[in-house]
């Protein structure tokens, strides 16, 4: 899974700079799988922030204890940190991730440029990803369940497109890095999704215990 996803079907490395490449059918289906399960959580949350606004005693679905309370994270200035529901911008790039994944599907190929821009769009998501997890555990002190599958959706679909532009010498690497990816590439998103698994279960461990 890992070598397929992370394989270009251009041909050789050095000339794909200057041609559109596709991927192999293992990265197009990641993508439209993750691209699927973010647009989910994204949908879910919005009609429920929808609900919210019409209602401010509505309680979300997944508000199932103190901890795992969609509506405090629902409430929060966090929730819309551009002014503007987080989730809208959710629909708007998971919608974009299942396009790029069906066009892959089709035998399309992207030029370098493309992937690059791809990349950084998902690196974006990544780190905003991250700042709303520091502000969900130490600020808000609360979990959305629908948001933890939008940051493993965003998580996986990351690490596979930067393993792909890697493997394809769109971004520099060293060869042994190339080398590990062409097997490994699973282990960065489990790794990256394991520490984050740990943090909740050590910021709320008295809760989980008792």
């Amino acid at each position: 899974m890992a070598a397929a996803a992370g394989r270009g079907t251009g041909g050789d490395a050095g000339g794909a700079h200057g041609r559109a490449v596709g991927s192999g059918r293992a990265l197009a289906l990641l993508l439209v799988i993750t691209g699927a399960a973010g647009l989910l959580a994204a949908w879910v949350i919005t009609i429920d922030k929808f609900k919210l606004l019409e209602n401010p005693n509505f309680v979300p679905g997944c508000s199932l204890n103190p901890v795992v309370s969609c509506g405090n994270i629902m409430k929060s200035a966090q929730a819309s940190a551009f002014g503007f529901p987080n989730p809208i911008l959710g629909l708007v790039a998971y919608g974009m991730v299942i396009c790029a994944g069906v066009s892959l599907l089709t035998g399309v190929g992207f030029p370098r440029w493309y992937w690059l821009t791809f990349n950084a769009g998902m690196l974006f998501g990544i780190g905003f990803c991250t700042w709303l997890q520091f502000q969900s555990f130490y600020r808000i002190n609360s979990l959305c369940l629908w948001c933890c599958l939008a940051w493993v959706a965003t998580i996986i679909m990351f690490w596979y497109v930067t393993s792909f532009n890697v493997r394809n010498d769109f971004l520099p690497a060293p060869e042994w890095l190339k080398v590990f990816l062409a097997e490994f590439t699973w282990v960065l998103p489990v790794l990256h999704i394991g520490v984050i698994g740990m943090l909740i279960l050590t910021r709320w461990w008295d809760f989980w215990t008792r």
